[in-house]
């Protein structure tokens, strides 16, 4: 613990030093944030549940966050009362978000509404790191599972899988899909989000009874500091390669749930500011192609209906601005889990480390 406590505290030094103060930072993500909050207002009849639930996270983060945010100065007073001003903003366009999802697609809200209560989900305050020796020596090349098969799991662990269905149901199929090691992109990253959920609902033992050969003691909370090593492995490599477009999504996925499984080494300052720098000025979104505005033109004007998106986990809406539904709300999950991050470990170069 004191090892960590020390990485942490030098990290947030370096921040400091290369990035501003820490009430700066808490600025830009707050101003990120208000942006964002603005665009839901606007699109809250157009977004799909997958763009819906990164602001769910958000207003757990922000909810959380209020009950100790320091306010020993005016800076940090006024940064609470943005704060507050966001949640209660967050509060009526999420249920009226809820409302139109509800009506357009019944059956896929039913699925997974567990998702849209903010109380679902659990803001980490304690904090570890991945280890590079988990690294996997070969991956995959190809997805794991396909986004079907990742709906049913953890529609057993929700218990949504039927009306009144019972939950936590950990089936050895499900298992072994979301134990096999070796898998990249997508596949990891809702093999660890499988974990997150069945924690968040609950579940406890999910693993009881269930061994694989190679794998024997494994706990949940070791699939899960195995898979963030690797995601972090991966957003390293995403990183150094100047984050080309078709990677920005999974890169900022994976912040979102290893920081959510409480890995802090997921919160670096250069990812934070890219981050921020990456959404649109004037709408106030994440992952705009300006392409698709003139191609939604024309298909309005011809009246050519859009294809029925498949039912899964992770779809994809782009919105007639051009904003990506999804790419916007894994933005603002990861953005609030940078605040609840610097506001938990706000003193902690101020007190001493055990």
């Amino acid at each position: 613990m004191r090892a960590a406590g020390h990485q942490v505290a030098a990290a947030l030094l370096l921040f400091a030093a290369v990035f501003g103060t820490r009430a700066e930072v808490i600025d830009d993500i707050l101003g990120s944030l208000t942006d964002a909050v603005s665009f839901l207002e606007r699109e809250r009849e157009q977004v799909n549940l997958d763009g819906l639930v990164g602001f769910i996270m958000l207003q757990a983060v922000l909810k959380d966050a209020v009950q100790t945010w320091p306010h020993s100065d005016p800076v940090s007073w006024a940064q609470r009362a943005t704060t507050v001003a966001l949640i209660r903003r967050l509060d009526r366009s999420t249920v009226k978000a809820m409302d139109a999802i509800k009506q357009s697609d019944p059956q896929y809200f039913r699925e997974f509404e567990p998702l849209l209560s903010w109380g679902f989900w659990v803001i980490p305050h304690e904090w570890t790191s991945t280890d590079v020796s988990l690294f996997y020596s070969n991956t995959r090349k190809t997805e794991c599972f396909d986004e079907q098969r990742g709906d049913k799991c953890m529609k057993l662990l929700l218990g949504t899988w039927k009306v009144n269905g019972t939950p936590c149901i950990a089936t050895k199929s499900c298992l072994d899909t979301m134990t096999n090691l070796g898998c990249r992109d997508y596949s990891l990253s809702h093999q660890l989000l499988y974990f997150l959920i069945g924690k968040m609902k609950g579940c406890t033992s999910m693993l009881k009874g269930y061994a694989r050969a190679s794998q024997a003691n494994m706990t949940e909370r070791g699939y899960e500091r195995i898979y963030c090593s690797n995601m972090m492995k991966i957003n390293q490599d995403i990183f150094r390669d100047s984050l080309k477009e078709t990677r920005i999504d999974i890169f900022m996925e994976n912040i979102l749930f290893c920081g959510l499984a409480g890995f802090s080494d997921f919160f670096k300052p250069d990812w934070l500011q890219w981050i921020i720098q990456r959404q649109d000025k004037d709408l106030g979104c994440f992952g705009r192609d300006e392409n698709i505005t003139s191609l939604m033109a024309v298909e309005k004007l011809l009246e050519q209906p859009h294809p029925s998106p498949s039912r899964v986990k992770r779809r994809e809406k782009v919105l007639p601005d051009g904003c990506s539904s999804h790419t916007t709300s894994v933005a603002v999950g990861t953005l609030g889990g940078f605040l609840g991050f610097y506001l938990t470990e706000q003193d902690i170069t101020k007190r001493p480390l055990s």
